[in-house]
């Protein structure tokens, strides 16, 4: 209460302020235009600068429609906004299957043998570019196209991203050994996956989480980040459905 009050006198004195109290202190933004910053920062906004940022996994497949939209429509774009705050973790293999043959291994996909190439193109460049600010706009990139093999290479030329290193993982026994860890990676969900997109968030995954990371990412890392909020951390939309694992 006194910290209210005391907000309410430094706004109240500064008189251009056009929000109303109880967002005084909801962003940096605001804060700064109702001139109680300072304050907002000392005695409401518990959490510095070495809050735990939010842990981000998703499992997905390269050609599943709704992975495709999930990331164009909600990932990327809460990426570009809060990125900050977040360790996302991409893992591209969602329904696939996999055998041992001799010393590799064979991959069967959900939507064909373009999939089970864009998986393996991604999983190199996630490899291959290894930071995150990196790999985000060329995941992007990639998942906008039906083509992976078309779209590796105009998505190189957009991105100014090498694209030498990509192929010679994707054609060599290191690709193969990579994406067979993203197998077992998602094989290892607790609890299991049955669809993808899915979530994991902070190491857990919940319909509950997934629900709302369709409908409102954005929103969801904001509401689970517990540092200081980004200015970005306004709502967003939409719901979307998932591609059901079936049998290959």
């Amino acid at each position: 209460m006194k910290t209210f009050l005391l907000l309410i006198a430094v706004a109240g004195a500064a008189g251009t302020c056009r929000f109303p109290p109880q967002l005084w202190c909801s962003s940096e933004e605001i804060a700064i235009q109702c001139k109680v910053y300072q304050q907002c920062k000392e005695s409401v906004w518990t959490v510095k600068t070495n809050a735990a940022l939010v842990e981000f996994e998703l499992y997905f497949e390269s050609l599943c429609p709704d992975c495709r939209n999930f990331i164009k429509t909600q990932l990327f774009p809460t990426y570009t906004k809060v990125g900050s705050i977040m360790n996302i973790t991409l893992v591209p293999y969602g329904n696939a299957r996999e055998k041992q043959s001799g010393d590799r291994w064979v991959f069967t996909c959900q939507h064909g043998e373009q999939e089970c190439i864009g998986n393996l193109l991604e999983t190199c460049a996630i490899h291959t570019l290894k930071s995150i600010d990196r790999i985000m706009p060329f995941i992007h990139c990639m998942e906008l196209s039906e083509y992976p093999l078309q779209s590796v290479q105009s998505c190189s030329q957009q991105l100014s991203v090498p694209l030498d290193p990509i192929m010679f993982c994707y054609n060599s026994t290191v690709g193969n050994t990579l994406e067979h860890k993203m197998a077992q990676k998602t094989e290892a969900l607790n609890p299991p996956h049955k669809y993808v997109p899915w979530v994991v968030l902070n190491g857990v995954h919940t319909e509950k989480i997934n629900d709302e990371a369709a409908r409102d990412l954005l929103k969801l890392v904001c509401d689970t980040y517990t540092g200081t909020k980004p200015s970005a951390c306004t709502a967003t939309r939409a719901q979307l459905t998932g591609c059901a694992q079936s049998d290959l």
